[in-house]
């Protein structure tokens, strides 16, 4: 019997560590009810609440990433899924809204190298030729996790209550995070069970290393036009895509008069649908790679999903009914997700070394946007008295990250100084 290739496992551990991470994240959302009703919570603060996590996620990018080029994905990883797993226990113990906004901030904060740690792993493990449908591969994982997350959530409310709800996710996070350090190794040559094979595979078809040099600086990221437009095109897929993660639950119960249950399995379609668009993403940048067209490979599944999320908001805007509003948000996220195999990739492309420092500077966009999305929701459904003012903005933001790709080339390597 041929042995399972140890990279393959590799990618089935992150995947798991994605549904995890989502599972975690997505929890406040489905515990938004029972949450606001215990400790007295407005919809505006809890979008706050949701917002607070965000903004820990998107300032703590780059540091984390840098600590796994670092450190290497093996201990970073480690530390990071101890972290949040901490924080996650803690929000079962949160009792009022201040103290509700500090302990999602820090976990936030704890999340927030897991991405970027994945990507200097893939870096090392994965050759160039498969990085799409890993990319595309992992992030499916967190959709799924968080297409389960909202019934799962809900029942654990229902049977046990909020508060052990998010014991028992941060439990589960500490063990994945022991098994994690005791069997990963930072480079495919140091792992006791790579077979002589698949290292010669790993290390004759990955990217080639640069000789180890300077860390790649946030100043000499931000001179590149490359990351300025990567930036900005992130900061557009994240700012729906989080809707869905946040306030898509409550919105579908409020807007169409739905109960919660009816809620959480119609909750669960955009993101499942998210997964096949990273699964179908990452075979199509692959295939594209395959025949020679790097740039396009990257640019053309990025532009056709953000196509597809202005079709799904354009039916999510003219929807009289849940049915039709889910089938829109299903087509947006599975454009929005069409985006970031090509997104990830890009990144690992053009940091090499660095990988996890410049999908750092990528993701603390993307999360900004994300950051924006939680309190200006309730806020613009407030202001205006619609929430069509909010997918009005979304559509325009997809306009410009089309555009954001067409200027976009993974050839353009970053280095960690200027040239002379």
């Amino acid at each position: 019997m041929k042995k399972i290739p140890v990279r393959f496992l590799l990618v089935f551990t992150t995947f798991s560590l994605t549904i995890l991470l989502y599972i975690d994240r997505v929890g406040i959302s489905a515990a938004k009810e029972a949450i606001g009703e215990d400790l007295d919570l407005s919809d505006t603060q809890m979008g706050w609440v949701m917002s607070a996590f965000a903004l820990g996620y998107a300032l703590f990018q780059i540091p984390s990433g840098m600590m796994a080029d670092k450190a290497g994905p093996r201990k970073a990883i480690a530390l990071i899924v101890t972290i949040w797993s901490g924080f996650t226990l803690l929000t079962g113990v949160a009792w009022n809204f201040i103290s509700m906004i500090v302990i999602r901030f820090f976990f936030g904060a704890g999340e927030a190298g897991a991405f970027p740690s994945i990507s200097r792993a893939n870096f090392t493990w994965i050759p160039l030729r498969e990085r799409g449908i890993v990319t595309g591969i992992n992030f499916s994982g967190s959709r799924l996790g968080a297409a389960f997350a909202f019934p799962l959530v809900t029942w654990m409310i229902s049977t046990f209550g909020w508060r052990p709800g998010f014991y028992i996710m941060g439990i589960l996070g500490l063990l994945w995070a022991l098994i994690w350090y005791k069997w990963f190794r930072n480079k495919p040559e140091d792992h006791p069970s790579v077979s002589e094979e698949e290292k010669r595979y790993i290390l004759d078809t990955r990217q080639t290393p640069e000789k180890k040099g300077s860390e790649l600086s946030l100043s000499r990221q931000l001179r590149s036009g490359n990351i300025w437009l990567a930036m900005a095109q992130y900061f557009g897929s994240n700012f729906i895509f989080f809707f869905c993660l946040t306030w898509m639950f409550p919105y579908l119960t409020e807007r169409y008069n739905i109960s919660v249950a009816e809620a959480s399995i119609y909750s669960m379609f955009p993101l499942i649908a998210g997964a096949f668009g990273n699964w179908f993403s990452g075979g199509l940048v692959d295939w594209i790679f395959k025949q020679g067209k790097w740039k396009w490979s990257r640019s053309i599944p990025a532009m056709v999903g953000f196509i597809l999320v202005g079709i799904g908001i354009l039916i999510v805007l003219s929807s009289q009914e849940v049915i039709w509003a889910v089938v829109g948000l299903s087509i947006a996220v599975f454009g929005a997700d069409m985006t970031l195999s090509p997104s990830w990739s890009f990144c690992v492309d053009i940091g090499k070394n660095n990988a996890g420092a410049v999908s750092g500077t990528m993701n603390m966009a993307g999360n900004i946007g994300s950051f924006i999305t939680g309190i200006a929701f309730p806020y613009l459904v407030l202001w205006t008295g619609t929430s069509d003012t909010f997918f009005i903005i979304a559509g325009v933001l997809v306009i410009l990250s089309i555009l954001a790709w067409v200027f976009m080339d993974p050839s353009k390597q970053l280095v960690a100084y200027e040239k002379v």
